[in-house]
């Protein structure tokens, strides 16, 4: 994968201590984050290109599901143009300090491609990281969300939220999605969403179906805004099963 400005080397934090087994995700965590994602964010631009930064842990414990990953990513773009248009810029973090981010990216199959060039190595989280450079490309040009994906979280918590707090400042609502159930992690993916504005939503390892509806989601509100996630939720009999749950 091509990389556009490494992100600045820096020493991780402390891993933090995780505690208990697996939380069981299930269709009303996917149903309040679509809820909640239809109410977040600045109003879109009519006319105006979605930009969408998605971001994923690539460290040895998300090498199983990686290759899940990289087979609904382009399901993003096939719902986004439903509505609008959408541009992705891949970021990831793996091993001892790699961060590494791609160019924007306009077409499925190249964002398919990058993601095949990438294997997972052993190494602690980097959310820090991938929060700054988000807030660095939405001061540059506006950035209409960001997507993380990740199953551990090792580094201070009040770092985290002072660089979410920046996302919120741009008006970057972010959506943290956690495989598994780690507690401390969930919390800390919880703060960060909170901050933001955006929102949180757990899957089960392995569990594409959960995981794309989540990403299908998001990419409709990045690239057409809460009104268009809205009208496509009225179209989408999965979504229609959701959104039935809530009442």
């Amino acid at each position: 994968m091509s990389e556009k400005n490494p992100l600045a080397t820096g020493s991780a934090t402390p891993a933090q201590a995780r505690a208990g087994g697996v939380a069981t995700s299930g269709a009303a965590d996917i149903s309040a984050f679509l809820k909640k994602a239809a109410t977040v964010g600045a109003p879109k631009v009519p006319g105006e290109r979605g930009r969408l930064v998605f971001a994923l842990d690539a460290t040895a414990s998300r090498e199983p599901t990686w290759g899940m990953a990289q087979e609904i990513t382009g399901q993003m773009f096939t719902e986004a143009a439903r509505v609008g248009t959408l541009d992705i810029q891949l970021v990831f973090f793996r091993g001892m300090g790699e961060c590494r981010s791609s160019g924007w990216v306009t077409e499925a199959q190249r964002l398919k491609e990058l993601m095949r060039k990438v294997a997972c190595v052993g190494g602690q989280t980097q959310i820090g990281r991938v929060l700054a450079h988000a807030a660095d490309e939405a001061a540059d040009k506006r950035v209409h969300a960001l997507v993380y994906v990740g199953d551990a979280m090792e580094e201070s918590l009040d770092d985290l939220c002072g660089k979410a707090g920046r996302l919120a400042m741009a008006k970057v609502p972010v959506f943290t999605f956690l495989e598994g159930g780690d507690p401390a992690t969930e919390h800390a993916y919880r703060e960060i969403a909170r901050i933001t504005r955006g929102a949180f939503a757990r899957f089960d390892p392995g569990a594409a179906t959960q995981l794309a509806e989540l990403l299908r989601a998001v990419a409709v509100f990045a690239s057409g805004g809460r009104l268009a996630l809205t009208d496509a939720a009225k179209g989408s009999r999965g979504a229609q099963l959701l959104l039935g749950q809530m009442k």
